[in-house]
C-alpha cells in the first residue's frame, strides 16, 4: 500500500475518532438488503431529527473504535455496516432507526455508544422506546399541573356546596 493511500486512511480514522469524540450516540446497522431507496429515505428521516448516516469501511470503523478504547464494538464490525450520528438528541438516532426497522426488516440495529459507553442490540432497543424529551416535559409538566388541577377542582365544589346551602 502507498505512503498516501495509508495517509488518507489515517486522516479517515482521525476524522471519525473526533465525530465520535463530539456525537452524544453513535449507532451501528446492518443494511443489507435496503433498496437505494429506502436507504434515501431513512437518511431522510434521520436528517429531520438533526442525525445523520454514513457507511464507513469496517477497517475505519475498527481502528477508531481501537482508539478511543471501544473494543466491545470489535465483534460487531462484520459485513455492511453503517453508522448513524445523533448530532444533538441522544435517542434520536436510535427512534428513526428502530421505527424504520419495523418496517424494513432488512435493516439490522447492532450496537451502539451512548456518552462513551458501549450498547448491545437489547440495549439500542431500549434505547429507542425512551420517550422524547419534548414528551417527558409534557409528563412532567403534567404531573406538576395535576395537584393544582385537583385542588382548583375541590374548592369549586366547595364553592358550589356552599351556594347551594344558602
Amino acid at each position: 500500500m502507498s505512503q498516501a493511500a495509508i495517509e488518507k486512511k489515517a486522516l479517515q480514522v482521525d476524522a471519525l475518532v473526533e465525530k465520535m469524540k463530539q456525537t452524544p450516540a453513535v449507532i451501528m446497522v446492518n443494511y443489507r438488503g435496503l433498496s437505494v431507496e429506502d436507504v434515501t429515505t431513512l437518511r431522510s428521516q434521520l436528517y429531520d431529527n438533526d442525525c445523520e448516516l454514513k457507511v464507513i469501511k469496517n477497517n475505519i470503523t475498527r481502528r477508531a473504535a481501537e482508539a478511543l478504547g471501544y473494543d466491545a464494538l470489535l465483534a460487531d464490525l462484520v459485513g455492511p455496516n453503517a453508522v448513524a450520528f445523533s448530532n444533538s438528541d441522544s435517542v434520536a438516532a436510535a427512534k428513526v432507526l428502530y421505527e424504520f426497522a419495523k418496517d424494513h426488516p432488512a435493516l439490522e440495529l447492532k450496537a451502539g455508544i451512548l456518552d462513551g459507553e458501549v450498547l448491545g442490540t437489547e440495549q439500542v432497543q431500549q434505547l429507542a422506546q425512551i420517550p422524547s424529551r419534548e414528551a417527558l416535559l409534557t409528563m412532567f409538566a403534567g404531573g406538576l399541573l395535576q395537584p393544582i388541577k385537583e385542588v382548583a377542582i375541590g374548592l369549586n365544589m366547595h364553592i358550589e356546596n356552599l351556594e347551594t346551602n344558602q
